[in-house]
């Protein structure tokens, strides 16, 4: 079978319709047998349906990263289907309050840390010790932020929970390393697709310009002139996760158009 990730078997968390499908899509068309989770199993079933569709061999699980005992049970079902998993994607994430942290009620930032730090944590833990045991080495990408990196008000609460994931990252990639296990992050700027197109519409409207004008504020502080569509990130996971990144580890991939340097 032809493919970067032939044969594979990829767990993706946080499926819907833009970045988990994207990167799942890709996956399959480079010979990944797929595992997709969300807490809406339905939705993870309809992607099933496609991949099955193209000749792809996927499973659908329920998925709530903050219960634990939900991120075992998925885990399990990941195993019993495939008998192993080689690669885990964690792309599931809550976006926080959107408030200053002054008017903040901290239990809020606490909710969004339960998702993009200690959920992703304890799934990562679970799937960690299956490939340890595996004996065959392992690649896990996180998906994190433009946000945790280049600090804007009103969005404290998801900057900390993945700032603190990205250094939790440089952690496990370093202690797992003796295991052949990989761990890299992914750092999107804007992801071009439904939701932020919504929120350019939104914007437009509040400032009275177009949405063109809206489009084109954001997109001429990229180096590129554009904003890089979920399906194009979704290529630098799949590198990440292929063996021409053999040698990588603890790194952080900026994908943003060139729409700012670290």
């Amino acid at each position: 079978m032809d493919g970067l990730v032939a044969g594979k078997v990829a767990f993706v968390s946080g499926i819907g319709p833009g970045m988990g499908r994207d990167i799942s899509m890709l996956f399959a068309e480079h010979g990944a047998h797929l595992v997709v989770g969300a807490r809406t199993v339905e939705r993870c079933q309809a992607l099933v349906d496609e991949l099955e569709a193209a000749g792809a061999k996927a499973h659908a699980v329920h998925l709530d990263i903050t219960d634990a005992d939900s991120c075992a049970a998925a885990v399990a079902a990941a195993v019993e289907r495939f008998g192993r998993v080689d690669v885990l994607v964690n792309n599931a994430f809550q976006d926080g309050n959107f408030k200053r942290f002054i008017d903040s009620d901290l239990d809020e930032w606490r909710t969004t840390a339960e998702v993009n730090l200690w959920g992703t944590l304890g799934l990562t833990q679970l799937v960690a010790r299956q490939m340890r045991d595996q004996g065959d080495g392992g690649r896990i990408v996180m998906i994190n932020s433009m946000s945790s990196v280049r600090i804007e008000e009103r969005f404290g609460a998801y900057t900390a929970s993945k700032a603190a994931l990205a250094a939790a990252t440089k952690t496990l990639a370093k202690e797992l390393g003796r295991f052949g296990i990989r761990v890299n992050s992914v750092f999107p700027g804007y992801i071009w697709g439904d939701s932020v197109e919504m929120y350019f519409k939104y914007q437009a409207d509040r400032q009275g310009i177009t949405f063109d004008e809206q489009y084109a504020s954001v997109a001429d502080q990229t180096a590129l002139g554009y904003l890089p569509h979920s399906s194009e990130i979704a290529g630098a996971v799949l590198f990440l996760a292929s063996d021409l990144a053999k040698p990588i580890t603890g790194q952080a991939l900026h994908v943003n158009a060139g729409h700012w340097f670290p």
